[in-house]
């Protein structure tokens, strides 16, 4: 059975939650680090451990001797005894429990010892019996909050972070290209359009014959649970318990079928609609010419393209179909060039281990050149936020030195990379900094971020926000709505009047790429877009791994109508530079 990324992932992001809940210091962190760049990783660590056992394991920044040998006992043993252990003395549901906001390890511990709650289930009946209520430091604010987190788990529907998730399905798909026969293989669906979330994958391959490629499909190590089977089509379920189906197509209809499994419904809808208006037929097989309610002709499928124009429609890019306006654009041929996913110069938002990162700044800078980056923005947490180790003033500054240092090497290399003086600060409650003006007029860029009172009125909350921007040292406003996908539901703000605000501050809004933020949301993307409010795109990198996140980030302004002359980041450093206050 092949073991993934994602699932060593997560069982060492539980091997923290439950070190913290035994108060075990240093560890838990280190854990979390580490489950944090493997998740991020390209290369499967399986793939790691062949080339060179637990010693290349440990090459991976933040992995010490100790914890490669835990993941080593894994893809050898397929357990980890530690795990094993901490989870006989307290058998919960963390994975479940701990999506509830709010509801840490400790608490969870609490929970566990005073009402043996083990899972969701238990949560909620405790809370709606009042049980909960009386375990100390549990009242009625609390289960209030927590009934309303248990809610938000619930209509999350258990759909899957796409970023998380989709190494493992790139995997499937590259391995599905090499069957003999196959010509090629896309990844279809709401994946394809970028959403943020997915409920399952479906992929489309190019074959004459199908045959080898449903045996071969059905077969894999992955595949834990064959759902169906068919001529064409086949449906499974592989760890880590995620849903694919695969479906085999002539050439002469690979295109229909391109654009019918791609979606979104809404849009495949309004064409076939507009096909019908010209007496043709669309389906998955093609477009056809009708002629006494028959199909006559195939005019179009082997190719999208060939399809929209067949239509009188200029080719909508996948992440634009959602039915929201792209048609009557295409239709009139003035649809935005949309940003391209190799267009970004520099990263505008990370964290070294200065503050709570797994790196340095010149790991992070050597990282971003080899990605082709031009620049980056450092930007490590400052003192208001404690459990990030922010900086305070002083070290702020030195920190400043250190980013000055790293320059001059790279100079002396002559490489022609910058690293630029950066910091995000905390909007305090008033819509204050938690640093001085002084020591933000050194830095080249300054972002500024929500980090608490998310729970503030939607006046109080926007007011706060917009108090910041006014700030003449305040470029960009990270991740501004503060959700966290499938976990926390964004802060009550209104975001017509942040957008208005950034307008008139010349403030930039981030688009955070980190898989399970993507914050801003498509919608408020396209209103930034229309208003002429500048964006950035930031990583939020913790690790060197992260880096590779920026495409989610390019994903994100896609599905937003996001040009490059939107991005900052998408400009050489000094234009962007010029935009800064």
């Amino acid at each position: 059975m092949r073991i993934t990324n994602a699932e060593i992932a997560q069982l060492l992001s539980e091997i923290a939650e439950y070190l913290e809940m035994d108060d075990v210091p240093f560890k838990p962190r280190a854990y979390q680090k580490v489950a944090d760049a493997i998740a991020a990783l390209d290369e499967e660590i399986v793939e790691i451990h062949k080339k060179g056992g637990s010693k290349a394991i440990s090459a991976i920044p933040g992995v010490g001797a100790s914890i490669a040998k835990t993941i080593e006992e894994y893809i050898q043993t397929g357990r980890i005894a530690q795990y094993e252990e901490l989870k006989k003395k307290i058998p919960v549901d963390l994975r479940s429990l701990t999506a509830v906001e709010g509801l840490g390890p400790k608490k969870i511990k609490k929970l566990y010892k005073a009402l043996d709650i083990k899972n969701l289930d238990d949560l909620e009946k405790a809370a709606a019996s009042g049980a909960l209520a009386k375990v100390e430091g549990f009242g009625s604010k609390s289960v209030e909050n927590i009934l309303k987190g248990i809610e938000f788990v619930k209509t999350s529907g258990g759909r899957l972070i796409l970023g998380n998730v989709f190494p493992a399905i790139e995997h499937i798909k590259d391995v599905l290209a090499k069957v003999k026969g196959v010509e090629r293989v896309d990844i279809v669906g709401s994946a394809r359009r970028k959403k943020e979330t997915v409920g399952d994958f479906d992929l489309l391959a190019m074959a004459k014959d199908s045959g080898p490629v449903m045996n071969f499909f059905v077969h894999m190590d992955e595949v834990v649970h064959v759902h169906a089977q068919g001529e064409t089509k086949a449906s499974v379920r592989i760890k880590p318990g995620i849903d694919v189906d695969v479906r085999v197509v002539a050439r002469e209809s690979y295109g229909a079928a391109l654009l019918y499994f791609t979606g979104s419904k809404a849009h495949n809808v309004a064409l076939r609609q507009m096909a019908i208006k010209k007496g043709l037929k669309l389906n998955e097989y093609g477009l056809f010419r009708m002629k006494g309610g028959k199909e006559e002709k195939m005019i179009a499928g082997d190719t999208e393209e060939g399809i929209y124009n067949a239509l009188g429609l200029t080719y909508v890019e996948p992440e634009m179909r959602e039915d929201v306006g792209e048609l009557e654009l295409a239709q009139n041929h003035k649809l935005p060039v949309l940003v391209d996913y190799d267009a970004m110069k520099g990263d505008m938002q990370m964290h070294t281990n200065w503050s709570d990162g797994a790196n340095t700044i010149e790991e992070l800078a050597y990282a971003a050149m080899a990605l082709g980056l031009e620049y980056i923005v450092i930007t490590d947490h400052t003192k208001r936020l404690t459990v990030a180790n922010g900086l305070d003033e002083a070290r702020l500054l030195e920190h400043m030195k250190a980013v000055d240092a790293v320059n001059a090497k790279l100079k002396k290399e002559g490489k022609k990379f910058a690293v630029l003086k950066g910091s995000e600060v905390d909007i305090l409650k008033d819509g204050s900094l938690d640093m001085s003006d002084a020591v933000l007029a050194k830095l080249d860029v300054v972002g500024a971020s929500v980090h608490s009172y998310f729970n503030l009125p939607r006046e109080a909350q926007t007011k706060r926000i917009i108090a910041a921007m006014e700030n003449p040292y305040v470029d960009i406003i990270f991740h501004p709505t503060g959700r966290v996908i499938n976990r926390r539901p964004a802060y009550d703000v209104d975001m017509d009047a942040i957008i208005e605000a950034a307008k008139r501050t010349k403030t930039a809004l981030e688009i955070n790429a980190f898989p399970d933020r993507l914050d801003l949301k498509d919608e408020y993307v396209r209103k930034c877009v229309r208003a002429g409010v500048k964006l950035s795109i930031g990583t939020d990198a913790h690790a060197v791994a992260h880096l590779s996140y920026l495409a989610w980030g390019v994903g994100q302004a896609r599905r937003g109508w996001a040009e490059r002359s939107d991005i900052v980041n998408a400009w050489p450093v000094e234009k962007m530079k010029k935009m800064i206050k």
